[in-house]
């Protein structure tokens, strides 16, 4: 049986449903992120521009799902984690070992877990990789995934149109495609596209045109 505090959280996380879609792909030359830009609490859309990607360094980014407030928290409080790992390893940390942070973060809190769920992404010298996380810290390496509400939709044009190892330019419409289909099916998902890729130039965000530009594909 669930420790009380534990039932309490999730009694308010199935009222307070924060819906969204995020992907993540890793490809031959880097990373893709991408994210809707609605922000729900139940029914109301609280947020017709919510920022779910955050840029952690100059070759790591995440995105977040779940409660807003929970996210924000750990993600401001991971800025500061990793520069103080920079500065204790005398240059940069692997992608890795930033997700396994977080990893341990959660995991501590499982008792009155932060009701998240991120993708950690980045260029690192083993090269492009992501790591999804949980709200208990479960950490898995993956090739591409989906969260949140609309990931059932956005998963299925990935299966089917992504190739088996990608370059940026081979995923960014098919991610882009992915996000819109998130979108059109998926109430919690809307108001927009947000990407960025992550590659050995480092990080970069896509401009609306871009993205407009993608879906015409």
């Amino acid at each position: 049986m669930l420790p009380r505090e534990l039932t309490d959280k999730s009694a308010l996380y199935d009222k307070l449903k924060h819906g969204t879609t995020t992907v993540g792909v890793v490809c031959r030359d880097g990373v893709v992120l991408a994210t809707d830009r609605r922000a729900t609490a139940g029914t109301y859309v609280a947020h017709k521009r919510a920022k779910k990607m955050f840029m952690l360094d100059d070759n790591k980014a995440a995105t977040i799902a779940g409660l807003v407030a929970d996210a924000q928290m750990i993600m401001d409080s991971l800025k500061s984690q990793i520069y103080l790992m920079k500065m204790d390893a005398k240059g940069p940390v692997s992608t890795k070992s930033v997700a396994t942070y977080v990893s341990n973060v959660l995991f501590s809190s499982r008792g009155y877990p932060y009701i998240v769920q991120f993708i950690i992404a980045g260029y690192d010298d083993s090269g492009p990789s992501i790591y999804v996380l949980d709200w208990f810290g479960t950490l898995t390496q993956e090739r591409f995934i989906t969260t949140g509400s609309g990931s059932p939709y956005a998963i299925g044009v990935l299966e089917a149109s992504l190739k088996r190892e990608p370059t940026l330019d081979d995923a960014l419409p098919v991610i882009a495609r992915a996000v819109r289909s998130s979108i059109e099916r998926d109430p919690g998902s809307g108001e927009g596209i947000d990407m960025l890729t992550i590659s050995k130039e480092g990080l970069r965000e896509l401009t609306d045109a871009e993205i407009s530009g993608l879906l015409a594909r």
